[in-house]
């Protein structure tokens, strides 16, 4: 992969709101969250170096698995012209069936063309986000049938709420784009869904965003609106890719129809597709971890090859979504060890092949507990550690990706926070070593006073949304609260300062026209 150094972490200044810990006295309050002139995390660098969980034997023998597979077994492609076109590119198409196989050197041959690096264009260009290489990427949940918060439990996805999820998204700069839809507005026809929830996200948020492949009428539709949204023409829009689409596998081994059209929707476009392979170990791939990474990998390269095929040099990212179940239900599981085994060996094989890396921040947790943090804990663990370039499903995720929840939507913000400050490179300057500091207090004394502790206090520590600092009396005056408290309350907060993002009213105007046109011709057809 290009792994090509980058300006240094978190260069560029935007507007944000981060976090203020109150000292002691003051406890916890309402005023926690504050403006202020610049953020840190628009622009995230991951410089440690990666875990190789795979030998270089073992990254061989997966490598080499997976093209068997492609070779012997092959793939259902479930559209005839996407087989036309695979065939017309050299590959094994069986007459009179689905199934085609695709020798080594012709999958080797198309990822070939992929760029390893690229930009993704939003309406404000300082929400530009670099693709690959040792970017990091961070987007909000996606696509959950239900919405949780503590005041109305949990409901079915509604309009509000997913306003209201995109609004949260727009308030953190350290959440870089919007996922799909954070919550399926089901009180919105699904013929004319996608019109109204792109139209919110363009006037809501100023940053990139995602488009479902569901057809290719909704994939056109995106596409316009992206293209108003940030008032350039198509010409420009294809020469900067603005908008992307997740491709699933529906594991295993098939590629169904409005998939395989987005591919060729999105990338004869110059749009950015992310091909992910959905594989729970024991459900949809082999049980063991190394068999549903080497199915991954397969699926992953078909469909990434074909975006190839469609146009030679479309840019793509490499998706891994690999986990087990519990073998006692059936259950997914998330943020287990296997999971952050399976992300660790997926960023091997994407820098093999000089791919950008799509992962997860993921959790199967309920409600906002221990077990919500710590398998998210482990998620952003291995996503660190495994080079990942773009995190979907950063923030929000609840339930095994069912439930989009506020609560957890806030904690998780704090946890992205910390990863940024983590991954910033640690300041050796002779400022920072301090030595004159050392000088002045000398032994037996205390730097609380010092004139280089009191020009740093304010910023030397990163200052969490939620943790709770105070001594156990304190906190038991203040009615003993919650992680689940302080979410709750920091959530509110946060939409009561929600400032909508400026937009010209004449892109507005534009797009409320479009919206309006295809809303009239009926959007797209439904079966209901």
């Amino acid at each position: 992969m290009d792994d090509t150094t980058k300006p240094a972490l978190h260069e560029t200044e935007a507007t944000d709101i981060p976090v203020e810990r109150r000292r002691r006295t003051g406890g916890r309050g309402g005023d926690r969250i504050r403006k202020t002139n610049g953020s840190k995390y628009l622009n995230l660098v991951n410089n440690l170096s990666h875990t190789q969980i795979l030998s270089p034997e073992a990254l061989d023998d997966v490598h080499n698995a997976s093209l068997t597979i492609l070779e012997e077994i092959g793939m259902d492609i479930i559209l005839p012209e996407a087989r036309e076109r695979m065939k017309a590119a050299g590959a094994d198409v069986t007459p009179g069936t689905e199934r085609v196989r695709f020798d080594r050197g012709l999958i080797m041959d198309m990822i070939a063309s992929a760029p390893s690096t690229f930009t993704l264009h939003a309406r404000n260009p300082l929400r530009n986000v670099q693709i690959g290489g040792k970017n990091l990427v961070f987007a909000q949940v996606a696509s959950a049938p239900f919405v949780a918060d503590r005041e109305g439990g949990r409901r079915a996805g509604n309009q509000e709420d997913f306003r209201k999820l995109i609004k949260l998204a727009q308030s953190f700069d350290v959440i870089h784009m919007t996922g799909g839809y954070p919550v399926e507005p089901i009180d919105i026809h699904a013929s004319v869904r996608h019109l109204d929830c792109l139209s919110d996200i363009v006037k809501l948020t100023d940053k990139a965003f995602h488009c479902y492949s569901l057809g290719q009428q909704r994939n056109l539709d995106a596409i316009e609106i992206a293209r108003i949204g940030r008032g350039i023409s198509m010409e420009q829009m294809e020469r900067e890719p603005s908008l992307y689409t997740i491709i699933n596998s529906s594991s295993p081994l098939r590629l169904d129809g409005p998939m395989l059209q987005g591919i060729i929707e999105m990338s004869s476009r110059n749009q950015v597709v992310v091909v992910t392979p959905f594989t729970l170990a024991g459900a949809m791939a082999p049980v063991t971890i190394a068999g549903a990474v080497v199915q991954q990998n397969a699926e992953a390269l078909c469909g990434i090859a074909f975006t190839q095929m469609v146009r030679k040099g479309a840019p793509v990212m490499y998706g891994g979504f690999t986990s087990n179940v519990d073998m006692k239900t059936g259950a997914p599981a998330f943020g287990t060890p296997e999971y952050m085994k399976a992300v660790m060996a997926g960023g091997q094989l994407a820098r093999r092949y000089g791919l950008p890396y799509r992962t997860s921040n993921t959790n199967a947790s309920n409600t906002l507990d221990a077990q919500a943090a710590y398998e998210s804990a482990l998620s952003l663990w291995a996503v660190t550690q495994g080079g990942g370039n773009f995190v979907l499903h950063s923030a929000g995720w609840s339930e095994g990706g069912l439930t989009a929840s506020f609560e957890k939507f806030i904690l998780d913000v704090d946890m992205l926070q910390m990863v940024a400050e983590f991954l910033t490179p640690l300041d050796v300057s002779e400022d920072a070593l301090a030595l004159d500091a050392v000088r002045d207090v000398g032994p037996g004394g205390h730097y609380f006073g010092t004139a280089h502790t009191l020009a740093r206090y304010e910023t030397a520590f990163y200052s969490p949304i939620l943790s709770d600092w105070r001594n156990f009396e304190t906190w038991t005056e203040a009615g003993r609260p919650t992680t689940y408290d302080h979410a709750n309350r920091v959530f509110k907060e946060v939409l009561n300062k929600y400032e909508r993002p400026p937009l010209d009213p004449a892109i507005e105007e534009q797009l409320d026209a479009f919206v309006a046109k295809r809303k009239a011709e009926g959007g797209v057809p439904t079966d209901f």
